[in-house]
């Protein structure tokens, strides 16, 4: 990271001498230099720089374009990271709405977005909210990318997890299954995917107390 701030840095000053403060390439390097802050977790530095992103973004192509509704969901991102809710609900909303419209309600960016907001009624404790925005994206993502793609992996144990904290094991576990099985495919059997989704899955057999299941998946993701 001591080597990667002064390269954002510097790019930035190149880019913003070169082209104007205002130009949409300075939204980019402005928008990566917050990427790095929020990685680190400088929140501080982070979000003057998202916030003159989106500006820039806004000003050069107008509100509803798909670059905006990355930086509005970049920005929502730091302010659930703050704890700032109220401030990161409608920014999701508002990306959403872009991204529908621009591209269409079946875009797999369509299904990312609709996985951030499930994400956050989740955190939130909402499941009744996040419930719908999981199946749509999943439902998008199988249509638009294929019933085995790494995404739609990532969709299922998303839905696993929100049937694991309602305790609706029955829902989850197939689910959890399916994920495990797409990652293994996509990725070979000693992937991190692969291990993330061997800890859900026994996870989910701890909860249920089926321990004889649990350990050996706990054990083959550690190892």
């Amino acid at each position: 990271y001591a080597q990667a701030e002064p390269l954002y840095k510097r790019s930035l000053v190149i880019v913003e001498k070169a082209l104007g403060p205002e130009h949409p390439d300075v939204a980019t390097s402005l928008n990566n230099l917050a990427e790095f802050y929020k990685f680190i977790g400088d929140y501080g530095q982070a979000e003057p720089l998202y916030k003159r992103s989106l500006a820039i973004r806004e000003k050069a192509f107008g509100p509803e374009h798909p670059d905006v509704a990355l930086s509005l969901n970049n920005l929502a991102t730091l302010c659930y990271s703050l704890g700032d809710y109220a401030q990161a609900e409608p920014l999701y909303k508002r990306s959403l709405a872009i991204l529908e419209k621009t591209l269409g309600p079946e875009h797999p960016n369509v299904a990312a977005s609709l996985n951030n907001l499930a994400e956050f009624y989740r955190a939130l404790g909402d499941y009744a909210r996040a419930e719908p925005l999981y199946k749509r994206s999943l439902a998008i993502r199988e249509k638009a990318l294929g019933p085995e793609h790494p995404d739609v992996a990532a969709s299922l144990n998303n839905l696993a997890e929100l049937y694991r904290a309602l305790g609706d094991y029955a829902q989850a576990e197939p689910l959890c299954k399916r994920s495990l099985a797409i990652n293994e495919k996509a990725f070979g059997p000693e992937h991190s995917n692969v291990a993330l989704s061997l800890n859900n899955l026994a996870v989910l057999y701890n909860s249920l107390g089926d321990y004889a299941q649990a350990e050996p998946l706990y054990k083959r993701s550690l190892a």
